[in-house]
């Protein structure tokens, strides 16, 4: 029996990190896993914080009648309470419960929202490097990605924003700190997006959204700070998740954020509430939305994070490599010493090492290297990345 025509054609363009990740299973089958350095999927290697175990052993021994039961398709009002209020402090803006939708995770609540804004045909504008999974999630829904340069640093490039924008632009999403490339978006970058959409909104008589991927939010750098798009702009909203932030990401428990202050909010949130339920997604996990309610502001030790991007960085600018500080998340977002990036990462395999192209990102000339790894991995991996570097230097 055939399957879609679509979906066929998708698995030709499928995820580049799943093929790695999945070169990465045959390669440690053959050489052990102690041989294969694989820095392909952005799975974090460091435990939850020791608060939720515990809360999670307190959940199981709960044998309270209806916990496993249905609740509301928006999650438990003390749930979305609890988010609502913490998001209060840190966006400096007044939320309540009913501000909050809880969902399967960040890709759960990015879905939700394409789906409740999204026309046949609308316009969702991407800067790149971009997650990889943003066009499929776009086109679920009848959209359609339009691709934004950024700048060489990887900085918003307002002005490639403002030439893509039409009478179909519906959205644009931004995703900082950024997969693949660790950038934060800065304070002047996002006014400025946030005051070109105020105007092109009023040009073409309806309102543009911004939408922000998260959930990296909490692992930042240096002093450094993610600025709030609630705080900024009228019409935003928040998709994001747990996974990164706790450490939890086969858990699937993330929520959508709706600006207290949008248009037409009430139609937003039924729309949200609908298409969750809609989408079969129904409602989030139920234990973990009584977890995270008591875990707000908790989060996994980052100067982990931190001594690794620096091991990293370190150890590749001795070889030779040009090499740029990410600002935050847990990628390095790598130049690569020749300009095919497939090619590279390919000469990479032969030393056991498994990255992933840029082209992927929409990044071409780079590979994306997954630092959430032990200090280990990194270290013994720098034999094969000089070995591969005078490869091509030669």
């Amino acid at each position: 029996m055939a399957i879609s025509r679509k979906i066929e054609g998708y698995l030709s363009q499928s995820s580049w990190i799943r093929k790695m990740f999945e070169a990465g299973i045959a390669l440690k089958q053959k050489h052990g896993a102690d041989k294969v350095f694989d820095f392909s999927l952005g799975n974090p290697n460091i435990d939850p914080p020791r608060r939720f175990e515990d809360l999670l052993k307190d959940a199981a021994a709960d044998h309270s009648r209806g916990l496993h039961g249905y609740m509301p398709n928006a999650g438990y009002p003390e749930t979305r309470k609890a988010v609502a209020e913490y998001l209060s402090k840190q966006h400096d803006l007044t939320l309540a419960a009913d501000h909050i939708i809880m969902t399967c995770g960040a890709g759960g609540a990015l879905n939700v929202i394409l789906k409740t804004i999204l026309e046949q045909g609308d316009e969702v504008i991407i800067p790149t490097p971009y997650f990889v999974e943003y066009r499929f999630y776009i086109d679920n829904h009848g959209g359609c990605p339009v691709l934004a340069p950024t700048k060489d640093d990887f900085s918003l490039d307002i002005e490639a924003i403002e030439k893509l924008i039409t009478r179909r632009t519906k959205a644009v999403l931004i995703n900082s700190p950024n997969n693949p490339t660790g950038v934060v978006y800065d304070r002047m970058s996002i006014d400025k997006l946030t005051a070109l959409l105020n105007d092109k909104s009023a040009e073409i008589g309806h309102s543009i959204y911004l939408m922000s991927d998260e959930p990296y939010r909490d692992i930042v750098y240096d002093g450094i700070r993610v600025p709030s798009i609630l705080a900024a702009y009228q019409n935003s909203l928040i998709a994001t998740s747990y996974s990164k932030n706790l450490s939890i990401p086969g858990e699937r428990i993330g929520y959508v954020a709706v600006n207290s202050r949008m248009t037409g909010i009430d139609t937003m949130i039924g729309g949200l509430v609908l298409c969750n339920r809609i989408l079969g997604f129904v409602n989030a996990p139920a234990m973990m939305q009584r977890i995270v309610a008591r875990m707000q502001g908790v989060v996994v030790d980052v100067e982990q994070y931190r001594k690794k991007r620096d091991l990293f960085c370190e150890g590749l600018a001795e070889i030779g490599y040009k090499v740029r500080k990410p600002q935050g998340a847990f990628y390095l977002f790598q130049k690569t010493p020749i300009d095919d990036d497939v090619k590279f990462v390919s000469i990479l395999q032969k030393h056991l090492i498994l990255t992933v192209p840029g082209s992927g990102f929409g990044g071409p000339g780079h590979m994306r290297i997954a630092y959430c790894v032990d200090d280990d991995t990194i270290v013994k991996s720098m034999k094969g990345f000089e070995a591969a570097f005078k490869e091509c230097r030669s």
